[in-house]
């Protein structure tokens, strides 16, 4: 599975970009600096991994979708719920590994 991802992953990485290490001034509302940095590519990473995990498994098609809006919705929060409560074993049996 994660050899299909793989390319996905690059062209992912080419896009992230890391907090600027130089002091500069606050953009976001509070003071923050806003961008998302390593963290947040990290985070996108495996919401991408639980879509394609969730959308190739043997669920019903609307457990799909709340899975899904689960993760799209709240993504730290969605992705840690899922690998802990989500079952995947019982529902591994819809896609094949590719050789």
């Amino acid at each position: 599975m994660f050899n299909a991802i793989l390319p996905l992953l690059f062209s992912l990485l080419s896009c992230a970009y890391a907090a600027p290490l130089t002091a500069q001034k606050a953009d976001g509302p509070i003071g923050l600096h806003v961008g998302g940095g390593i963290v947040g590519f990290l985070v996108l990473v495996l919401d991408v991994i639980v879509w394609i995990e969730v959308l190739q498994s043997t669920r019903p098609i609307s457990h799909k979708l709340l899975w899904a809006l689960l993760v799209f919705i709240f993504p730290i929060v969605g992705v840690i719920i899922y690998f802990l409560f989500s079952n995947r074993k019982a529902h591994m049996g819809g896609y094949e590994a590719i050789p």
